[in-house]
């Protein structure tokens, strides 16, 4: 029996290790049931597992979790005590984003819950690279997460990314989006920092006469293409369907609105990790396609709640006066559909491939289209799929040496349900991009 079992053993451990030398699907890398962190603050107020909420309590404010029980004040006296928002609560803090730079790995913790220590934060691969479940580490530090009405601190982020000229790159919504208690606190920015130094190079605030509230900005994306001094960033607004384009060399910033970026209701119905629900979200990723022809670089887009993806120049978003045009219609085009069931968050191109890749929330998985081809359905394939451990994946990144970082973090089971704090419930995806494609038709 014994002998049997080291068989079976061997034959299962060999055959994992062959798929993956033959690139099929992701490598687990990290996996946490719940996120600690190596600086959670200096009041954590967390009350036993046996304590209960009051029974008689009418305050919308208060927030109910299994086992632990947090309430918090009014807006007006959490601005002048800040002691409940350092607090703790390992339920709350859901992964959202995830960016890898030179032994680096950026994991974001929006505030859409109390108890959540830091909203910026990172893993130092050569140090906890090896641990199943390491703790985050607050970036650039603890106390600038710490938000306190100052435009210096953070309040709350999505996701990062990192550009061809070593900045690091992301959007602080500037709002808590607390359950019946959404409060914007301070006006959403543009950060933009030296990797090399961890000092900010720039922090710009989106003027109120572009967008008043931050909670739609959920990801950035840049484009060095004219050089480090003259780049563009792109920004979907997934609340109020809009597009906006960021100059660094000019410092402003102008806004697109168009019929593309707004949600298809087939594709809203949703059915993922047991839960039944719809979703209205309009354009929430941005990507950079291959160069035209001429020099000009195509950028696709498409909204989470629907099957296709768009296309536009970047030579017409960078122009300011093509967003106060009416008759832009004909410069952004349908460029196809990924076909039903294949909802995405987040899409990459990978420039070594001539592949995107993108996260399906629907097929609990990543897609992949190899761009030398039509977009239609029959060019779309499946680089991994899990509908146990990879329920919605919310954020999917390539870094500069070509591997593919993916976040899964069972966000309609926490919205929707409860989850199992015993099970792992957010886990981090790796692979390089030519390996992933083998054995799919985006090879």
């Amino acid at each position: 029996m014994r002998s049997y079992s080291l068989v079976l053993w061997f034959v299962i451990t060999f055959s994992c290790l062959w798929l993956r030398a033959e690139g099929d699907g992701l490598i687990e890398v990290f996996k946490w049931k719940q996120i600690d962190f190596y600086n959670r603050g200096n009041n954590p107020q967390l009350v036993s597992a046996t304590t209960k909420p009051p029974s008689n309590s009418r305050n919308p404010g208060i927030i109910y979790f299994p086992g632990q029980y947090h309430g918090f004040r009014s807006r007006r006296q959490a601005d002048t005590n800040n002691n409940d928002e350092q607090s703790y609560i390992p339920y709350n803090n859901v992964p959202m984003g995830v960016t890898h730079y030179k032994g680096r790995l950026f994991i974001t913790m929006p505030r859409r819950r109390v108890g959540i220590p830091s909203t910026l934060n990172y893993i130092d691969m050569n140090t906890d690279g090896d641990t199943k479940s390491p703790k985050l580490r607050a970036y650039p530090d603890f106390e600038t997460n710490q938000f306190k009405g100052n435009p210096g601190n953070l309040v709350s982020v999505y996701r990062t990314t990192v550009d061809s000229c070593g900045r690091f790159w992301f959007i602080d919504t500037g709002m808590l989006e607390y359950p019946n208690n959404r409060t914007q606190i301070q006006k959403p920015s543009i950060w933009i920092m030296d990797l090399k130094t961890d000092r900010v190079i720039r922090r710009y605030e989106v003027p109120e006469s572009i967008v008043t509230e931050g909670r739609g900005l959920a990801s950035i994306t840049v484009d060095t293409d004219k050089g480090c001094d003259k780049t563009f960033a792109y920004m979907p607004d997934l609340v109020n369907s809009q597009l906006y384009v960021y100059s660094y060399e000019e410092n402003d910033m102008w806004r697109f609105q168009h019929n593309y970026f707004n949600f298809d209701p087939i594709a809203g119905d949703l059915n993922i990790g047991g839960q039944v629900f719809s979703w209205d979200d309009g354009i929430f990723s941005v990507a950079l396609a291959p160069k035209n022809a001429d020099g000009s670089r195509n950028v696709i887009f498409h909204a989470m709640a629907s099957f296709n993806e768009f296309v536009v120049s970047n030579e017409v978003l960078q122009n300011r006066t093509n967003a106060q045009r009416t008759g832009n219609n004909r410069e952004f085009r349908l460029l196809g559909s990924r076909g039903p069931g294949r909802q995405s968050t987040m899409h990459e191109y990978d420039p070594r491939t001539g592949v995107v890749f993108y996260a399906e929330i629907q097929r609990n998985g990543v897609g992949c289209w190899n761009s030398r081809k039509p977009f239609n359905p029959s060019n779309h394939g499946t680089v991994a799929q899990d509908e146990q451990r990879m329920i919605y994946p919310s954020d999917l990144t390539i870094d500069e040496e070509g591997t593919i970082w993916l976040m899964t973090n069972s966000m309609p089971i926490f919205i929707y349900s409860t989850l199992d704090p015993n099970n792992y419930n957010f886990r981090v995806w790796k692979q390089s991009t030519e390996v992933a494609i083998q054995n799919t038709v985006c090879a």
